[in-house]
């Protein structure tokens, strides 16, 4: 197969800053990396394994960030202790509902992933209900991911469903049905990049098994080193995202990111022409 062209080096290269910038806030950054594909004018099919393998970089800067809170969970389950079952346990109730969702309705959202027309909409109503639920909610519950009780984890789970629709955003899901049930938004932000873990790892295994023979076969045109530059690229643009995100939010809510979705939905609708 002959090299990628420099342009395609280049899309990877944005893609991956377009994704490390925007998974881990409440902006969608499904949504983000379908408009600046329809942007770049490259074509969705091609790039839509990208789009979501490339994900996996950002979890990785996760993992990386938070690895002693993942490694004493670990160990604590090793060790039956408790918080590291509660932690375990938490997260695994959280990523059951879009697993099973996901997974039963997968070709359904696949056609949702090809179409931008989707995303403009999906920016604007979550963006007004993001400065609602800021606006309502007083969150003052002070607990920590391992813990939150069943219900509130159950609840974050089925939030976490919102975003099976490109353009909600899964963080501005599990994040804001957090805060909607009293959860301090430290904690709702931190266990949304707990639970982008498995959720994101079993998004990309599935998008692999499914066409994992078009990227070998060298039959689409975005190969394996569009992927490994979007990977490096979203995994150090990520990580600065998480350390300055949680300090922000702690202090100015999440109000800000509600704004900037409707403006970013409503120059969307006019740009495709959706009004």
């Amino acid at each position: 197969m002959d090299p990628a062209p420099m342009h395609d080096w280049i899309t990877a290269i944005i893609l991956g800053i377009v994704e490390g910038l925007t998974e881990f806030i409440p902006v969608s950054s499904t949504g983000h990396l379908i408009l600046t594909t329809e942007l770049l004018g490259a074509d969705p099919a091609e790039w839509a394994l990208f789009n979501v393998v490339i994900q996996l970089g950002a979890i990785l800067a996760v993992v990386y960030q938070y690895w002693s809170t993942f490694w004493n969970a670990g160990m604590g389950v090793l060790r039956r202790e408790r918080e590291g079952l509660m932690f375990a346990r938490n997260i695994l109730l959280a990523f059951l509902p879009s697993a099973v969702i996901g997974f039963a309705l997968h070709e359904q959202f696949e056609i949702l992933l090809g179409s931008p027309a989707v995303v403009p909409w999906a920016l604007l109503v979550g963006g007004i209900a993001i400065i609602l639920i800021e606006r309502s909610v007083d969150p003052k519950d002070e607990s920590t991911v391992a813990q939150l009780p069943v219900k509130k984890v159950i609840g974050v789970g089925f939030a976490q469903c919102l975003a099976l629709v490109p353009g909600v955003s899964r963080s501005g899901a599990t994040i804001m049905g957090a805060l909607a049930m009293g959860v301090n938004r430290k904690t709702a932000a931190e266990f949304s990049f707990f639970l982008a873990v498995p959720t994101m790892i079993g998004a990309s295994f599935l998008e692999l098994t499914t066409k994992y023979d078009r990227l070998a076969s060298g039959a689409s045109r975005v190969g394996w080193d569009e992927v490994a530059i979007g990977f490096v690229v979203s995994f150090i643009v990520a990580l600065i995202v998480i350390r300055a995100f949680v300090a922000y939010v702690s202090k100015s809510g999440f109000a800000p990111f509600g704004w900037y979705r409707i403006v970013v939905g409503l120059a969307a609708i006019a740009w495709l022409g959706l009004a």
